[in-house]
């Protein structure tokens, strides 16, 4: 009867954990991270939800005759972005988790 009563906790505890995961996914979007590239020139604005909210560039950077450099700064702006808003939901993710099965990071 143990193993049952063992089992049946474990279940509790995963659906505990089940309900906690989707209730801070809803809270991702809450969470905003900015990328940048060339020194703060393109800024990117993201929540942790992954999803960009703006995009701002300085004045300087926006040359019509080196269209590329701009496509080029505004893509690793972007990409930084997405990088620290999924570090940004690893990390409320991995919150959860922590005291339910300590050593278990979410990637």
């Amino acid at each position: 009867m143990p193993k049952n009563l063992d089992l049946k906790s474990l279940m509790k505890e995963a659906e505990k954990m089940q309900k906690q995961m989707a209730e801070q996914q809803a809270k991702l979007d809450d969470i905003i991270v900015e990328g940048s590239s060339g020194g703060g020139m393109v800024t990117v604005t993201a929540t942790a939800g992954q999803k960009i909210k703006s995009i701002r560039l300085e004045k300087e950077v926006v040359n019509p005759d080196d269209i590329g450099m701009l496509e080029d700064l505004i893509l690793s702006a972007v990409n930084n972005a997405l990088h620290k808003a999924e570090e940004a939901a690893s990390a409320e993710m991995n919150k959860i988790t922590a005291g339910l099965m300590p050593g278990l990071k979410i990637k």
